[in-house]
């Protein structure tokens, strides 16, 4: 048995979409794309939504449209992929990482508030596994100094803070597309937003910051004219793609409601041993954690190494979500970050362990997952 700790899920359907627009007249730059965009848009109750080739992608466009520039600063979080720090390096930013709360394993407000300096241009908070951080806080501290929010919501699509699905109260917020989030467009990403300006400059940038609308144009040379009126990139996703995502999205509930059952019984599975900490959960029935994965905190006498080994030995395909940015060499050389820094998420990456959840794993996979890990453990005493 090999059961990895993510995987898409394509059905019929999903190839009957994608089918469609090969046989169609458009590949790219065509009709597709924005019925994707609008269709997500109705998803998350957003004004706008622009899609690109990546969510890493995605978020250079927002800094872009937020306009960051050279020597200003973004704070994130260290535990998150390095994209939601890279986005503001890639400008020529500098990304301020603040520790976390381990009772989130998200970004902690206190700790933003620390790192917030007069060059500070927008704060990216990233919703981890899929559990939506609070941004009440975040948002008054942002309102007061004037900066942007762009969360990173890469695994987050679908869940809920206080009855709003996530994609509205930040300034912009991303999603990611790929295989092992909660829908798939092979590769891909998003940018939802209330704002027009930053739907509009997120556009320009991700088709080489040109733009051939009659509106927007210097001058008008004729009906072949455009103009490249920023330095924009070729981040354009394609209708093939968006085929997939408009048929995906249909199913968006149906993935979601099967992990959050997967999660629950890991939740059941794993309560009386002591030896792991099952990931944070909400307490309002207006908000609601999404699961894009289920990372588990090993006990500190434990050795992760050592059962991350044999769980992949046994077929178990874990993984560790993730390694610090601060612990990253380029980081280390370019910014002077240390591997001793932030104690919360450093202690958070030496015990976690990322293990399967996704909707078309079976009761009989998980249940194996869970007779493994319970052994690995030391605990006997557990009912599937």
């Amino acid at each position: 048995m090999k059961i990895p700790y993510g995987r898409q899920w394509i059905e019929d359907d999903d190839i009957e979409s994608v089918v469609k627009v090969l046989k169609g007249d458009w590949l790219t730059q065509g009709p597709t794309i924005e019925e994707f965009e609008l269709a997500f848009s109705n998803f998350v109750n957003c004004k706008f939504s622009v899609a690109f080739n990546s969510g890493t992608s995605a978020l250079h466009g927002a800094m872009f449209a937020a306009g960051v520039k050279p020597g200003d600063e973004i704070i994130t979080s260290p535990i998150t992929f390095v994209a939601s720090a890279n986005c503001g390096a890639y400008i020529g930013a500098k990304p301020v990482l603040a520790d976390i709360d381990l009772n989130t394993y998200c970004i902690a407000p206190k700790e933003i508030q620390k790192a917030i300096t007069t060059k500070t241009k927008a704060i990216v908070p990233v919703d981890l596994a899929g559990y939506p951080i609070d941004l009440e806080p975040i948002n008054k501290l942002a309102k007061e100094k004037g900066i942007i929010i762009i969360e990173d919501a890469a695994h987050a699509l679908g869940a809920k803070r206080q009855g709003k699905l996530v994609g509205t109260q930040a300034d912009m917020t991303m999603f990611s597309f790929h295989p092992v989030k909660h829908i798939t467009t092979a590769e891909g990403g998003i940018i939802t937003t209330n704002n027009e300006e930053y739907a509009e400059r997120l556009k320009l940038f991700r088709s080489h910051g040109i733009t051939k609308d009659p509106n927007k144009l210097r001058k008008n040379d004729g009906p072949w004219y455009y103009e490249m009126q920023a330095l924009g990139f070729n981040y354009r996703i394609t209708d093939m793609q968006c085929g997939l995502g408009v048929s995906q999205l249909k199913k968006a509930e149906k993935f979601i409601n099967r992990r959050i059952q997967l999660a629950d019984r890991y939740d059941e599975a794993f309560k009386n041993n002591s030896m792991i900490q099952t990931p944070p959960r909400l307490k309002e029935k207006v908000s609601r954690h999404v699961f894009h994965i289920y990372p588990i905190l090993l006990d500190k006498s434990l050795d992760r190494k050592e059962i991350f080994i044999k769980l992949r030995e046994k077929g178990i395909f874990c993984q560790v979500h993730y390694i610090p940015i601060h612990h990253q060499p380029y980081y280390q050389e370019q910014f002077n970050y240390k591997n001793n820094q932030f104690p919360k998420a450093n202690e958070y990456y030496h015990r976690e362990i990322t293990i399967p959840l996704f909707p078309k794993m079976t009761d009989e996979e998980q249940t194996y997952v869970i007779e493994k890990i319970n052994e690995l453990t030391g605990y006997k005493k557990y009912d599937c």
